[in-house]
């Protein structure tokens, strides 16, 4: 990122699979191996919507809002755990294209919905990007119990308590950004997702297996500008 960045992430779902260390590993850049939950590596959709996205010191209600979904992983790199994106699609085009050019964020420009009816979240998004293979997710996901902080969950706090996420630029280079935000308060949640076929795009199958589900009404976040990895350092500077 040219700037440091504030928002809102807000009506997140987790959705997530336990899959084999070995497939995660032939998909991540060499300079970063994948962090395991017992014994196995972890693959996530993720829908939400970002509110107030702005640079670091602009009035809130100048941010503009962004509907989101991203495809991620969990990684490490020198002890340090952390996210890795494969790919994330947005609502809006001015910013998709911003995040692209000058942010080296995998994003694509999508048709995204995103509406609260009865308590439940309904989400939809059509990948409408130029030259990309298509993507569509479609679901309709809600809390089922009480709140917990995720720091009390082993399973909740490796998914969702990082604090850096890494990318891979189109030149091949590596880079990472560094968000600060309050712990995660989560709810149990279920979902029903009747299209998804963004896995498909970042070239993963559905797994088998039933996914996790974790929901939160979301949080407020300051990210760091992004970085370029240099081997053997922690970052650039």
């Amino acid at each position: 990122m040219v700037v440091p960045l504030e928002m809102g992430w807000r009506h997140l779902l987790f959705e997530s699979w336990p899959v084999d260390p070995e497939l995660m590993d032939a998909h991540l850049p060499e300079s970063l191996s994948p962090d395991c939950h017992d014994g196995s590596a972890w693959l996530s959709v993720i829908p939400f919507t970002n509110v107030a996205v702005r640079p670091k010191g602009v009035p809130r209600p100048l941010g503009v809002g962004l509907p989101e979904i991203n495809v991620r992983t969990y990684v490490t790199r020198d002890g340090v755990p952390s996210v890795y994106f494969f790919s994330l699609d947005a609502q809006g085009l001015a910013s998709v294209t911003g995040a692209r050019l000058f942010h080296h964020l995998p994003y694509y420009y999508a048709r995204i919905s995103i509406e609260m009816r009865d308590g439940r979240v309904q989400f939809e998004s059509r990948r409408r990007h130029p030259g990309a293979r298509p993507g569509r997710y479609e679901a309709t996901y809600w809390p089922t119990g009480e709140p917990f902080d995720a720091s009390t969950d082993p399973l909740a706090a490796f998914l969702v308590e990082r604090y850096r996420f890494y990318t891979e630029a189109p030149d091949g280079s590596v880079r990472y950004t560094d968000v600060d935000h309050d712990p995660w308060t989560l709810y149990p949640a279920d979902a029903t997702v009747t299209t998804d076929t963004l896995l498909r795009a970042d070239g993963f199958a559905r797994p088998d297996a039933e996914p996790v589900y974790y929901y939160s009404p979301g949080l407020d976040v300051v990210a760091s500008r992004s970085r370029r990895l240099r081997e053997g350092t922690q970052d650039d500077r």
